[in-house]
Formats: C-alpha cells, structure tokens, sequence
C-alpha cells in the first residue's frame, strides 16, 4: 500500500476522513434540493452505487429547510454546500453532518464566524471548498486564479477558523484543469495536517471527467495525498462513484474487487475476446474480494500472464485453458471456458483470508 501524509481524522456523520480512515468517496445529488422525494432518490442511488458521503446545493431557504426531511430518509453522511448566503449554513447545520462553503463568496469575515459557532455547537466539521474560479477579490488581484492564489486563500482560512478554535476543517483546492489541481494541493500539503478532499471541478462530460481525474487525483494519491475525494461527471451519478472506486484500485490506493487484465485487441487474437471480457466483467463485478483475473486471447502472452493471475484464462484457437494461481485446472471448448472461470472466481472469492 502507498504510505498516506499523516492527517488529522475527523468525522461527517459515522464516515472518518484522515488519520487511518480509507478514502472515502463522494458525490453531489443534481436535483433541486427543494424537491424531497427525488433528491432522496438520488442518494438512494448514490447509496448503492457504493457512495460514502453526499452532498447537496442550498442555494435558497426553502432548500436549506428541505434538509431535515431528506435527512430523516437517508443513511448517508450528508453535507450541506452553501454560497453567498451564509444564513443558509446556519439553517442547514441544525441537520446535516458537514457544511462546506467557499470563503470566496461567503464575503465578510464575520459571516463566517457564525458558521464556526453554529457548527462548534454541533460539533459537525467545516469543508473550506476553495475554488480557482472565486477567489476572495484580494488574492485574485494578487496572484490571479493560480495555485498560489488557491493555497493563500486556504491558509487564510484555515487560520481564522483556528484563531476562533475551530479544527475540525477538510479542505479542497479545485481548478478545472489537472495542473493548477495538482500544484495546489502539493504546495498546501506540508502545511497542515488537515484531511484533503480531492478533486478536479467542472471537469466535464464522463469520457473528459474520467481522463482529468485519473490523470489529477491518481498523481496526488500516489504521493500519499488525499483522504476524500469527488471525481465530478456533467450529468452523472453512478458514474462518479465508478470511476472513483476504480482510481483508488487502479493506483493502488485500494484494494477492493476485481482487477481485469486483458490483452489489447490485435491480429493474433484467437477468441471472441471482446465479448468474454464484458461477460466476466459483468458477472464479476459484485466481488469485494481484491482479485487479479487475466483473461488473454491467444498464446504468445497467455500463459505468462496467467501465472501471475488469480484466476486466468488463456484462449487458444478453439479451446483454452482456465488456470488458478498459475495451475492449469481444465482445458475447455470456448464456449465452456467463461463459465468454469467465473465458477473458479467465485470460489476463491468465498474463501476467507
């Protein structure tokens, strides 16, 4: 596992972020928050796609006093995010497990002080969300949307909320481009000790949405950066949490379920490759049990690879075979070969460390 930067733990609801926690990962409903029953749905959704913690907008009052009904029908940690009207916060507190608000447009400093009272009181923590797109006018003039501006909003920040003895603070640093995101939060990491919340805002579509997070959040988790994290998809809910479970994996960070090794697609494939990749994929997909599963389609890299697979298979043309820790266990027909590996993956994933 890569070693973590030592951080703070605190707590949103019963999810620790810092210290020895996971990463934990998050998402934001897009319905109008006002509407009970389908922001609930969503979280609902959000919920069984493996979400850890959700966060919805609070753009009016009538949205801020939704939060106790949507609160009282949800499992999950739910965090309040507030702009502009810091009265918001106030309502929205008096329920939600974490409030988040962006100092560049929450504006004067003793606007912000009635936050840290109300949440002190609650004992819930604070997210300082700094964006590069809404910087506080007196960094922006000074250093433009840059990382630099990003990290002296953030640490003038999390100086007043301690000068008012508030620590229980998360914070992000988002740009909508990987390398200010990136910049940012290496230059703020050493410091404090505080958790970070990871992610690359307003990144786009899921095809773009997925590149800049893999590229942004997988640099900084594979310096021991992050303890939270939002990959953020235009439209997407499921999506989010996809893609984010499997950048945690697919750096290392994790090791939960299933991790697919196929060969790319060339003239020397001997099977309908495609086809059996998406069919294991699908059967599999419900396994928590980290696993390493080669599925190659011809001889030339099959037998390597299955070695150092869990389960493998290694199509010939015609028939293959299905290997378990690098021992072959059945030499099959084509069409029989998908089945017998899945029956071999369910197997050791029954099987108790």
């Amino acid at each position: 596992m890569i070693p973590r930067t030592p951080t703070k733990k605190i707590y949103v609801g019963n999810v620790a972020i810092g210290g020895d926690a996971p990463i934990s990962v998050q998402s934001m409903t897009y319905s109008r928050t006002a509407d009970v029953a389908a922001t609930v749905e969503q979280i609902n959704r959000l919920h069984f796609a493996g979400c850890d913690i959700v966060r919805v907008a609070v753009p009016d009052e009538e949205d801020a006093h939704a939060l106790k009904a949507i609160k009282e029908q949800i499992s999950l940690p739910l965090v309040a995010d507030i702009h502009f009207n810091y009265k918001l916060a106030l309502i929205a507190a008096e329920v939600v497990d974490c409030i988040r608000f962006n100092p560049g447009n929450i504006g004067e400093k003793s606007r912000i002080r009635e936050i840290v009272k109300a949440c002190s009181e609650r004992h819930i923590p604070i997210r300082i969300g700094v964006n590069a797109g809404s910087l506080e006018k007196e960094f922006e003039q000074r250093y433009g949307q840059s990382a630099q501006g990003m990290v002296a909003s953030a640490e003038y920040n999390i100086k007043f909320l301690e000068d008012l003895g508030f620590t229980d603070i998360k914070v992000s640093l988002k740009a909508s481009d990987v390398q200010r995101t990136v910049e940012a939060y290496r230059m703020l990491r050493p410091k404090n000790n505080y958790p970070f919340h990871l992610g690359v805002t307003e990144a786009g579509t899921i095809f773009h949405a997925t590149i800049k997070s893999a590229i942004g959040l997988g640099t900084l988790l594979l310096e021991g950066i992050g303890d939270t994290m939002r990959v953020s998809i235009t439209g997407e809910l499921e999506e989010e949490i996809k893609v984010g479970r499997a950048i945690l994996k697919d750096s290392g960070v994790a090791k939960e379920g299933v991790n697919i090794i196929s060969c790319p697609t060339c003239g020397r494939i001997e099977a309908d490759l495609v086809t059996a990749v998406a069919v294991i994929e699908e059967r599999t997909k419900h396994i928590k049990k980290p696993l390493d599963l080669s599925v190659m389609g011809c001889v030339v890299n099959a037998i390597g690879e299955a070695k150092h697979a869990d389960v493998a298979i290694a199509y010939g043309k015609g028939s293959g075979l299905v290997m378990v820790k690098g021992e072959v266990v059945a030499r099959l027909s084509e069409d029989a070969l998908v089945d017998r590996f899945v029956e071999e993956v369910e197997k050791m994933a029954a099987v108790e460390d």
